[in-house]
């Protein structure tokens, strides 16, 4: 796993060598083991390397066997060992043992089509000196992130958005329509992000740039078209099987030590399960718990440990461990959230490092690929309910979500139908599934101020997000259209970036995703709803086949969302100072986001209750955050959190 980062100037305006070495200084935890730098007349590209396959001849940038395309790649080919035996056998020749220099190769035989043929997750450019073109692609679901820019005139990329403002005529500013859509959705929708004129290469998707300008396509897109419905249980288990069970031998693949996440849930103990299967020698496990019981789940994580008998660490989280840990943590995340979820995640692979480990294997994906998150039962339930709207007793049904929620406990009826019942008539909405969620999180555009409320004018994020909606969308059935929104929308632009890559490579340890290989996903897609939420049982087709396979209490459990802490976080008599700047009158109004009076009165009542809400809790998130990016962004104040230059760059000049 590694950082890249390179600008090309075809009008050769000064030496781009510096440049390209801050680019890479500023995320230099991201591959602190080699960096180095390829330099010709219009492109300067540069890579840091965290070494995980071929450690002695792996260096980058190198080239295909000519000479004419150079390589920097962030990420893992995971059946490169195949493709490198396709490609021996066609005459090419070696001088590593690399995944990257069978990129380059593939893509020198193959061009852009050998994006098809790649089992990975990646981010790589790649300069043709022939045709003085760059060649830039990102995996299918967006695991490893690319950001871009074309603001001063040239064109200049990176793995994360601070590298780009290491140039000196590219300036932050907070962009208001990105803004609403992350106070909306979570997440941007790409290309945009947080800021004015920084992109992201969207999933899936390849882009070249020349003389010409910049065109982008895509290779690959998530589609429910193709539903296997006939599939019976026992045919789509044996098939799931043999899939994942590849997918967890291909990503076991490395030249060093490869652990595991164990949180106590399904999804990572079936990792963990099927690692011990393939390589059956003692497993390094890692997790992490609360202080506060109501997001603890280390009883769970206790049983897994045992049944599995792994080598096992973990860390206690305290509220005190999340708001030191917070404004760091934003600054690398380089967007605003509505969660402090991310922070323990940072902790957890600080604790990794620490322990000598740079890969483990997580559980990520399994909800969105089998329906696992509560958002798709609600869905179910509304649906059932909208029949009868009237009904006392279909909302009821709601309860059985979330038995971990104190306030779900007592809900009565009328509660309930306040709560759930926005727009519960509205089934042909296609967004019905997620209308609720952006809902609660939109009321954070109720506290903007006048002054950024006009600069967002008449902008409105649902009619963007409907003109990217698949053509033949509205055709699928109702869990299909919601298992894409929150693939696409929420797993790549929030999940794999506020708790996967962003997190991960903030302490130097790569994450790798199982559930994540295309393949899987593909399937998945094809079978029948009744396979992936069977009645309100979610995930139904991975519990038929892990039954006797994992614990039987953590098999049995109920759906436990994982969380963290805010409320204590932030507003206790411990909380930090930054605190206080950060929801300060003077702060607030030089942002320029937020209203300071109205924030103000939801304090208020938080302090005279005692209690905030679910919606409160994500409002304070995101003002703190929000103000934090632009503190560390905008006013430059993150010195604190920068690494030191590069000490081990090799530089090739290529003239």
């Amino acid at each position: 796993m590694c950082g890249i980062a390179g600008i090309v100037d075809y009008d050769n305006k000064g030496d781009k060598k510096p440049v390209v070495e801050k680019m890479l200084s500023v995320m230099s935890y991201r591959g602190p083991d080699e960096s180095g730098i390829y330099n010709s007349s219009f492109a300067t590209i540069g890579n840091l390397r965290l070494s995980i396959v071929d450690i002695q001849g792996g260096q980058q940038p190198l080239s295909d066997q000519s000479g004419r395309y150079w390589i920097v790649f962030n990420g893992e080919i995971f059946n490169y060992p195949e493709l490198r035996k396709e490609l021996t056998e066609k005459g090419f020749l070696f001088k590593t043992h690399s995944d990257t220099e069978v990129l380059v190769q593939l893509y020198a035989h193959y061009g852009s089509k050998c994006l098809g043929m790649l089992n990975g997750q990646f981010a790589f450019a790649i300069w043709d000196k022939k045709n003085e073109e760059l060649f830039l692609a990102r995996d299918r679901v967006g695991i490893r992130p690319l950001f871009y820019s074309t603001a001063n005139g040239n064109f200049s990329f990176a793995s994360e958005i601070k590298s780009l403002f290491e140039q000196d005529d590219i300036i932050p500013e907070l962009n208001p329509e990105s803004l609403s859509q992350i106070f909306t959705f979570w997440a941007s929708l790409t290309p945009n992000t947080a800021f004015i004129n920084i992109f992201e290469l969207s999933p899936g998707e390849f882009m070249v740039y020349n003389r010409k300008g910049l065109v982008k396509e895509k290779y690959w897109k998530l589609n429910f078209d193709n539903c296997n419905c006939e599939l019976s249980l026992q045919n789509a288990a044996k098939q799931f099987n043999e899939l994942f069970s590849d997918a967890v031998r291909i990503r076991l693949r490395a030249d060093v030590e490869v652990a595991a996440y164990l949180s106590g849930g399904l999804d990572s103990s079936t990792t963990v399960a099927y690692i011990n299967n393939i390589e059956p020698n003692v497993l390094n496990t890692f997790s992490v718990g609360f202080e506060e019981g109501d997001f603890d789940e280390s009883s769970y994580q206790a049983e897994a440990v045992k049944y599995f008998n792994t080598s096992h660490k973990s860390i206690v989280c305290s509220s005190t461990d999340i708001a030191e840990a917070f404004p760091k943590v934003i600054w690398h995340l380089e967007t605003p959230v509505m969660r402090t979820a991310p922070v323990p995640m940072y902790l957890l692979s600080k604790l990794v490092r620490e322990n000598g480990i740079k890969v483990v294997i997580t559980g990520e994906g399994a909800d969105e690929i089998l329906a696992g998150y509560n958002i798709f039962k609600e869905t179910k339930i509304r649906n059932f309910w909208a029949n009868q709207p009237d009904s006392a007793i279909r909302p009821l049904l709601l309860k059985k979500l979330y038995p971990y929620l104190p306030q779900m406990k007592s809900a009565n009826p009328a509660i309930l139908k306040m709560f759930f019942g926005y727009k519960l008539n509205d089934v042909k909405n296609p967004f019905y599934s997620h209308l609720l969620r952006w809902n609660n999180s939109n009321h954070i555009m109720k506290h903007l101020s006048n002054k950024f409320k006009e600069k967002i004018g008449d902008y409105s994020p649902f009619k963007e997000l409907e003109g990217k909606l698949p053509q033949n969308f509205n055709t699928w059935d109702s869990l299909s259209k919601s298992q894409w929104l929150e693939t696409t929308m929420f797993m790549s632009g929030y999940l794999l970036s506020s708790q996967g890559d962003r997190i991960s490579l903030a302490n130097s340890v790569e994450g790798r995703y199982p559930f994540l290989d295309y393949r899987l996903i593909e399937f998945c897609a094809a079978l029948p709803p009744r396979l992936k939420l069977n009645g309100l049982n979610e995930k139904f087709i991975l519990k038929e086949l892990m039954h006797n396979q994992i614990p039987e209490s953590i098999y049995k459990r109920s759906k436990q969302a994982y969380r963290a802490p805010i409320q204590s976080v932030f507003l206790s008599e411990e909380s930090p100072e930054y605190v206080k700047l950060m929801l300060s009158s003077q702060f607030t109004e030089q942002v320029g986001v937020f209203n300071y009076s109205s924030i103000q009165t939801v304090l208020a009542r938080i302090k005279k209750t005692g209690t905030s809400t679910e919606v409160e809790n994500m409002l304070l998130t995101f003002v703190i955050s929000t103000h934090l990016l632009y503190d560390q962004f905008i006013n430059k104040n993150a010195a604190n959190y920068k690494p030191a230059m590069l000490s081990n760059l090799k530089i090739i000049d290529d003239f």
